[in-house]
Formats: structure tokens, sequence, C-alpha cells
């Protein structure tokens, strides 16, 4: 068995070398196939990572009301004296308990002001101290993205709370690409991997068809459609590794061109695409295997009408 299988292997590299010209077009079929699933994939993977990223970042943010201290050990009374707060994380702990909250972060009016003046502008300075119109806020994480909602709900019927707010229709928005991107995603991937097997079967066929009379040859000689088939197999698989170099080149070195001039302008929204160590990984391993299987199987299902009794 272990001898068949290195006749197979060492008849698959003869089969290469005899055919050239058929074996240049196959493999050109299956790079230039590789090179738009790189990139569709490429594109894919970090739409759908940016837009989890913007999913995740939604948070509930929960207005306190004005003249009430949440967030304070002490406070001072009527006569000036710090005195012990005793509404201290009343609501804090009360948004803890809801359900579906990962995590609940306090923010000051005046930190919120802050933010405003350091987006704005210094004109914005002018709201500080008594004049500055802003609300204690609390940003509650929510378990799952698709969990603000209810969150939000939630939270707007605790006493003290103003109100809470999620990012109402832009979120929905947000949530609903994100879930459109991952499925539609998915679909077209496949979509595309089909159309590679089908355009590279119809490919290697014509290799087959080429060689109809050493088909022939070998089943007349007493030959087995399993023996027939499986330097075909290799040669398929051959086939594929050779087209998946050039794309898997190609597209490495467009993504960290790609990523040298997008990503450091992103991180000052706090997105990111995928670092380029990362995904040089998966698509090595994916250019691979897919170009292993695709040339393999589309061998396979090639051959099937020539090794018909």
């Amino acid at each position: 068995m272990i001898r068949n299988f290195f006749r197979h292997v060492l008849e698959s590299f003869k089969s290469l070398k005899r055919n050239g010209w058929m074996t240049v077009a196959s493999t050109s079929a299956v790079t230039i196939t590789l090179i738009l699933v790189g990139v569709f994939l490429a594109v894919i993977q970090n739409t759908t990572k940016l837009t989890t990223d913007i999913a995740n970042s939604v948070t509930v943010t929960v207005f306190v009301d004005v003249g009430y201290d949440d967030n304070s050990k002490h406070v001072k009374d009527s006569e000036g004296k710090e005195v012990e707060n005793g509404n201290y994380h009343k609501l804090y702990k009360e948004l803890k308990k809801l359900n579906n909250v990962e995590d609940v972060t306090f923010s000051s009016k005046e930190m919120q002001l802050k933010k405003i003046v350091d987006v704005m502008g210094p004109s914005f300075k002018l709201f500080s101290g008594d004049a500055n119109p802003l609300y204690d806020v609390y940003e509650v994480s929510a378990s799952k993205p698709k969990l603000v909602k209810s969150v939000a709900k939630a939270a707007g019927k605790l006493d003290h709370v103003y109100r809470a707010d999620y990012g109402g229709t832009n979120s929905d928005k947000v949530l609903k690409i994100s879930n459109g991107v991952k499925t539609w995603g998915s679909f077209a991937t496949i979509l595309l991997l089909a159309v590679a097997m089908l355009l590279i079967s119809n490919t290697i066929r014509i290799t087959i068809l080429s060689r109809q009379r050493e088909i022939a040859i070998m089943r007349l000689v007493g030959a087995k459609n399993g023996y027939i088939r499986w330097p075909f197999f290799f040669e398929g698989a051959w086939i594929g590794v050779i087209g998946a170099i050039i794309p898997s080149v190609l597209v490495i070195w467009l993504y960290r061109i790609v990523y040298a001039g997008i990503n450091p302008q992103m991180v000052q929204s706090h997105l990111s695409l995928i670092p380029p160590n990362q995904f040089i990984f998966q698509v090595v391993v994916l250019m691979f295997s897919v170009g292993v299987v695709i040339g393999s199987l589309g061998s396979v299902l090639s051959m099937r009408k020539s090794l018909k009794v």
C-alpha cells in the first residue's frame, strides 16, 4: 500500500511535467480564483471585525437625576460640613443587578464636559463649574450587543434615572449591519468557493479529456478505477499547491500596504483591522487548504465520467 502511494505521487509529478500547457492552464485558473478568494475574504473578515467592534462598543448611557449624588462617599450638608453620603452607590448596585449587565462605569458631568471640549474645542470651557448643564452618567455594558435595548429599558425604570439611552435608531442600524455582514459574508464566501470549484473542475476536465487514450489503455490492461484515479487526485492537489503560492504572496503584500496606510487613522477611533501577523497565518493556511481541496476534488469530479463503464 505504501509502495503504491509513492508510485501514485511520483506518477502525478510525471503527469504535471508531461502535460505542461494543460498544467499551466489549470494552475492559472487556481491562481486567479484564489486571488479573488483571498481579496474577498480579507474584505469580509475585516468588515466583520469592524462591525463587531462597533457593535460591541455600543453601551447604555444612564443619565443620573440632577442633584442626586451616587458616586461620592461623602457630601456636604446644609452647613457645609462633610458627612457620609447615604445614597452612595445605591443606583450603581441596582444597575449591576440588572439582567445581562456586564460592567458599569461612572462618568461625572465634568468628565463629560472634558470629552466635549477635546472634540469640539476650548470654546466649550465656558460651561465649566456651575454653568455645566450636563448630567452625571453611568455607562453600562451589556453581556451581548443585541441585549443593549432591553438593558436600556430596564435601567430607565430605576429611581433617580433621568434617561437611559443606547443610541436608538443608529445603534439598531449598526447591530443590523453587523448581523447582515456576518450572514451575507459567509454566504458569499461559500458561493465564491463553489464557483472556484466549478471553474477548476472544468479546467481539469479539459486536461483529462486530452488524456482519454491514456486512461483507456490503463483500463484495458486491467487497472482498477481507484488505481487510475489516485494519480489524478494527487495531480489536482499539486496544481492547488502551486496555484496558491502567487495568491498568498500577493494578498499578503497588498494587505501589509493597506494596513500600514489605513490602520493608523482607524486607531484614533478605537478601531483596528486584523493585525498582519495574524492575518498572514490565516491566509496562508486558508489559501493552501482551499487550493489542495478544490484542486483534488475538482480532479476527482472531472474523472467520474471517464471511469464509467
